[in-house]
């Protein structure tokens, strides 16, 4: 385990079953939560200086705001599809309530400007098939630039197909170089599943995954870890990826981005050991099992 590394239950605190903030030592920009509720409970936050993402990663809630109540439909877990959302502006107190019960997770980044408290519907997250071959993976596009207004958070899901490569050729966002990279800190925060076909006897297995970080001569940094269900991956700087998905495991991972640039963009640089891979993507197929939850993307 490194500092970088954080297991399921680790960051547990304040009532939240993971808790990472921007002002943690080392770390400056970017946070997530996560709460699970029970059927009829709610939590309150205030966003202070940050603004934030209220995202279901299974069941349905409400987001109340200044007396304003928006529902959220939810879904049955993070590989059945896409849901909807709320963006909660920083300076703005507000609950979030379930009567079904759902795990509830707060993506949120420092900001500096306003933007108004918003429904984001599911019929607004676009769906991205990324690589092809073994590296065939899909994105859910949710508070990207293109998707949402927002001052500097970035955020997305991922879903890898069991045996491919995500989040590969390894990559890097942590130099402000206008019109090629911006500086952002990331979030990996992992769920896992059995993939299709698994036998019966195998249901209660504990499906495992990877994920690379490494650094640069100047600022070096260096992260393997074996990645389970509610484990998180912080990347303040370094080449990232692969994030791998060992045949009979399925990965979804929630990226959260932001950094201190004017401008909020999503640019990056290839590692050029590997960044040739891309070449061969033309010549190869989108992996036939995406979209996942086809039936709700």
């Amino acid at each position: 385990m490194t500092e970088w590394f954080r297991p399921a239950g680790t960051t547990a605190r304040d009532g939240f079953e993971l808790m990472v903030r921007p002002g943690e030592q080392d770390w400056h920009h970017t946070g997530l939560a996560i709460s699970t509720l029970q059927p009829g409970q709610s939590v309150q936050l205030d966003t202070g200086d940050c603004e934030y993402l209220v995202l279901p990663l299974s069941g349905s809630a409400e987001v109340i705001v200044d007396g304003e109540t928006v529902p959220l439909g939810g879904r049955a877990d993070v590989f059945a599809g896409p849901t909807d959302l709320a963006y909660v502006p920083r300076g703005t107190a507000f609950a979030v309530l379930s009567a079904g019960g759902a795990r509830i997770a707060f993506p949120h980044a420092k900001a500096a400007a306003d933007h108004p408290f918003r429904r984001i519907g599911v019929e607004q997250v676009e769906t991205e098939l990324r690589g092809a071959g073994v590296a065939s993976r899909q994105v859910r596009n949710f508070g990207t630039p293109a998707v949402l207004e927002a001052d500097s958070i970035i955020a997305c899901e991922v879903l890898t197909p069991a045996g491919n490569w995500s989040s590969y050729p390894p990559h890097k966002h942590d130099e402000h170089r206008p019109g090629e990279e911006s500086e952002l800190e990331e979030i990996y925060y992992f769920e896992l599943q059995l993939a299709d076909g698994a036998p019966e006897g195998v249901k209660g297995n504990d499906p495992i995954g990877y994920q690379r970080v490494y650094g640069t001569e100047d600022r070096p940094i260096d992260v393997l870890a074996e990645v389970r269900s509610g484990d998180l991956v912080l990347v303040p700087h370094g080449w990232h990826g692969p994030a791998m998905a060992p045949p009979g495991y399925d990965m979804y991972y929630l990226n959260v981005m932001a950094g201190p640039g004017a401008e909020r963009e999503w640019l990056i640089t290839d590692d050029p050991q590997h960044g040739w891979v891309r070449e061969l993507w033309p010549t190869q197929p989108m992996d036939p099992r995406l979209p996942l939850g086809a039936g709700h993307d």
